[in-house]
């Protein structure tokens, strides 16, 4: 029995450890590939046009950093258009731009914008196509948008793209504004024949000549520049099966030779995880095309339409990375003040595959690391300021963006319940509105209330718009041999919230092996709960499942200020000048003092029995001593 305890503690700590580093290195990898584009703005000279296909011609050799292809682009012009403006790094050299065969004036300038004079006149509302051929060697920066890099023991040559969120400019002339997807595209990438190439959507065909391989890939489903992708080495390739309710489609993996028997080890698991994303929140976004993996040379993973490009294959990032087929892809987020719509939801769903694989002790030691992340600091918000989408680092932070979007996530499940939760979930990623285009806060917040029927307001302004955590004070008490008194205190780790309303866990346990489970709506400070228990009460325990964001919380056996109590402490002066001194006898030992502003602020905590209280403006308190005995709580007046 000892054994198997210590067999279950080890997994319950390994669990905890693994997924914790896990989250720090995916928000790292892409606070790394978003590093040299996050200033990037989109270009209003791009805003007149909506682009509707992309006809993708590349011809690479993953041997050479270099680049030479024919890009076909028909747009709608939202006005009418005599010119018309595309992104494209000024290091690459456009040869020749055609419209119907004929040959088009263009200039390229240093604020990396292709311009190109059209034929006629394109009335609003009307189509047009263009062709644009071009080659060059794209910058490179050890992270950037264009890699090419080597793998495995014989220095194979590889190379892969990875554009978020601006760099597609850096190596095809695109329109990089987040807000315009592009309804379908035809990728050709034409590579020596020895390679294998990856990108999104269906592969259609492969066609062999003189020596150079062409394969062509079909993706019908919108998609942002920043999501268009391809990577080229000599990728071994194999495939699972989704059954999808009779409408199979497949997961192809694309790893490298070296990697294959772990891979494939490894890479089974996506259908379970695939089958239990779909059975949460619909159908998978792309199920007429494809899932796939193909592994490339960093640490973390990157969520390309059809085709996530992975770093390693554990089930955390395995998870991950399908998630954002969801969120991410099908529904992105509509400013980076907004990731933790990508982010959170992407954390959040790791956690939900150990709770379906794992169980709930496994699911609780991932809450456990989740919660601990959150509360290091005791600062710091789910959504993003102004400022914050300056800083990288603080757009991709694994404590908020990803661990505390997770935990809210969390927590308004357990404040609505699973039907609901995820009957709003399921809507607000099916909303005609939002699907294969994006979202912001409020839109998740409406589809939740709508779902519940509950006002989330305060809920998301305590969450997600502003910072903290709370600490809880539990104090309580048996009246009664058939009810209990509990009363909650609380105190906030940052001044942006006054108080954090919650639904409060809380465990009875009885001298007889007896439990009861209660949560409390507690909406106010020093709200006192009379709960009936028909058993007698051993221990409280708060929050023993670990579904709150919160820390350093302490119950305590309260007695409501009786006459021991009362007998054995006293305070004076009262009013204060400067210090209060606690009097208390040698039957009650004293463990903390806290002063309370008349909002339920916690302005001072103490252990010792003088208190300093010059600090403090003239007014109203209200102290709680905590005892081994019970709490004393009682107004004091600072003069």
């Amino acid at each position: 029995m000892i054994r198997f305890i210590l067999i279950c503690l080890f997994v319950f700590i390994n669990i905890s450890i693994t997924t914790a580093q896990e989250i720090i290195e995916i928000s790292e990898a892409e606070a790394k590939s978003a590093a040299s584009k996050v200033h990037f703005r989109v270009n209003p000279n791009t805003s007149n046009y909506d682009i509707t296909y992309h006809k993708l011609e590349f011809t690479v050799d993953p041997a050479v950093a270099d680049i030479a292809g024919k890009v076909t682009t028909t747009f709608t012009a939202l006005e009418n258009l005599t010119t018309i403006t595309f992104d494209l790094n000024d290091n690459m050299m456009v040869t020749s731009v055609t419209e119907n065969g004929n040959t088009l004036s263009f200039t390229q300038n240093s604020n990396d914008e292709l311009v190109i004079t059209l034929q006629n006149t394109i009335n609003q509302g009307n189509s047009a196509s263009v062709l644009i051929e071009y080659n060059g060697t794209p910058t490179s920066s050890g992270f950037d948008s264009f890699e090419a890099s080597t793998h495995g023991v014989d220095a194979t040559p590889i190379l892969w793209t990875l554009s978020e969120p601006y760099g597609a400019l850096d190596w095809w002339p695109c329109k990089q504004d987040l807000n315009d997807k592009i309804n379908e595209i035809d990728v050709y990438i034409t590579a020596p024949e020895i390679y294998t190439s990856a990108s999104n959507g269906l592969e259609q065909n492969v066609t062999i000549n003189n020596g150079k391989k062409t394969t062509h890939f079909k993706h019908q489903y919108p998609i942002p520049a920043y999501l268009i992708a391809f990577a080229v080495t000599n990728y071994a390739t194999y495939s699972h099966t989704v059954a999808n309710n009779g409408k199979p489609f497949p997961i192809v993996n694309y790893v490298y030779p070296e990697s294959l028997t772990s891979a494939q080890n490894s890479t089974g698991i996506t259908v379970d995880i695939m089958n239990h994303f779909i059975n949460l929140f619909g159908n998978y976004p792309y199920e007429n095309e494809k899932y796939g993996h193909a592994q490339f040379g960093w640490g973390g993973g990157m969520e390309h339409t059809t085709i996530s490009f992975m770093g390693s294959f554990s089930r955390g990032l395995i998870a991950h990375e399908l998630a954002h087929q969801w969120f991410g892809d099908k529904v992105t987020c509509g400013s980076w003040k907004d990731i933790w719509l990508n982010e959170g939801f992407a954390t959040y769903l790791s956690g939900l595959t150990i709770e379906h694989l794992d169980g709930e002790s496994s699911f609780k030691s991932w809450r456990s690391s989740t919660v601990n992340s959150v509360t290091s600091s005791t600062s710091g918000a789910v959504y993003l300021t102004d400022v914050d989408t300056t800083n990288v680092n603080r757009i991709f932070n694994s404590r908020l963006s990803y661990n505390k979007g997770a935990m809210v996530l969390h927590m308004l499940r357990k404040k609505l319940g699973d039907t609901n939760f995820f009957s709003g979930v399921k809507n607000y990623i099916t909303d005609p509105n939002l699907e294969y285009g994006y979202a912001k806060t409020p839109d998740l917040m409406a589809h939740l209330e709508t779902a519940s029927g509950l006002e989330l307001g305060e809920f998301f302004n305590d969450w997600v718009y502003n910072q903290g955590y709370p600490t809880y004070n539990v104090a309580w008490h048996q009246p009664t041999s058939n009810s209990v008194s509990i009363q909650l205190n609380q105190t906030q780790s940052h001044s942006s919230v006054s108080f954090f309303e919650n639904k409060v866990p809380i465990r009875l346990n009885g001298t007889n092996g007896e439990v009861l489970d209660l949560v409390l709506n507690n909406i106010n400070n020093e709200q006192t709960f009379v709960e009936n228990v028909n058993f007698t009460i051993s221990s409280v325990e708060f929050d023993p499942d670990l579904h709150l964001i919160s820390k350093n919380n302490n119950v305590t056996l309260g007695l409501e200020n009786n006459s021991f109590v009362t007998e054995n402490i006293s305070l004076f002066p009262n009013p204060i000048n400067d210090i209060l001194s606690i009097q208390a006898s040698e039957n009650i030992k004293i463990n903390s003092s806290i002063i309370y502003n008349t909002l339920g602020k916690k302005m001072i905590e103490a252990t010792n029995k003088q208190i300093n209280l010059r600090q403090l403006n003239t007014g109203i308190y209200f102290i709680t001593i905590f005892t081994d005995h019970g709490y004393f709580h009682k107004k004091i007046i600072k003069d």
